[in-house]
């Protein structure tokens, strides 16, 4: 969270994307003349692989598809009533090759401040344009977090009034092998990958990842994902 460019800011100095890109988009809306509208006016370097209009939808497509960026509204019909937060929980494996950018009508600090904290990269309201949405998601696909003008305050006040000493002490319960592991996983790795990445074995990272949730007092891999997030550590 420490590098925040500004949806529709030239001054960000932040390229809209390399030429020649081309990123794989799922459009999520509950609205359908909205989700056209948004199709017709992203250009050409994106791919729209897949639409959704409610949560189960989305959390479907998604896994079928398997896209790079995921347009995102907040409030979303079906689920257990947790929207765009719940789209992203129920994707919470991909979060590592998926990325999601939330697209809404609100500018509500809750719901950016939510949103955020479940695994989001970016937020930008429905009054952007076509070829600054179409910037955006290449930002996003490249990793970097992408906001609408003032929505960026919401996020720095929120993750940068964590004490550092309580991370501090909390990243000292993990040996350095454990912290190695939790932070691919929070990042959306699974074990294989991340046996592969460390040369360690498959049963490895499950004892590693069992110590890890245990010394955190967690209980998922979605909770260490939102914890990690939390404390700026993906």
């Amino acid at each position: 969270m420490n590098n925040i460019p500004v949806a529709g800011n030239p001054a960000s100095g932040i390229p809209g994307g390399s030429a020649g890109r081309t990123v794989r988009v799922v459009i999520v809306d509950d609205h359908t003349i909205f989700r056209s509208g948004l199709k017709a006016d992203l250009d050409a370097r994106m791919d729209v692989v897949g639409e959704a209009g409610t949560v189960e939808q989305a959390i479907a497509v998604i896994a079928e598809t398997r896209p790079e960026v995921v347009l995102l509204d907040v409030h979303l019909p079906g689920g257990m009533g947790g929207g765009g937060r719940e789209v992203i929980a129920g994707s919470v494996g991909l979060l590592g090759t998926t990325s999601f950018l939330a697209l809404s009508v609100s500018d509500a600090a809750e719901d950016v401040v939510a949103v955020i904290r479940a695994g989001a990269r970016g937020y930008v309201t429905k009054t952007i344009s076509g070829s600054e949405i179409s910037d955006a998601v290449i930002r996003v696909a490249d990793g970097d977090a992408v906001f609408s003008p003032r929505l960026a305050g919401f996020v720095l006040d929120a993750f940068g009034t964590a004490p550092a000493d309580i991370a501090d002490d909390e990243l000292d319960r993990l040996s350095a092998r454990e912290l190695e592991v939790m932070r691919l996983i929070a990042r959306g790795y699974s074990y294989k990958e991340v046996a592969k990445e460390l040369f360690i074995s498959i049963k490895t990272v499950e004892t590693h990842v069992s110590a890890v949730l245990r010394k955190l007092q967690l209980s998922s891999r979605h909770e260490l994902t939102k914890w990690a997030a939390e404390r700026r550590l993906l």
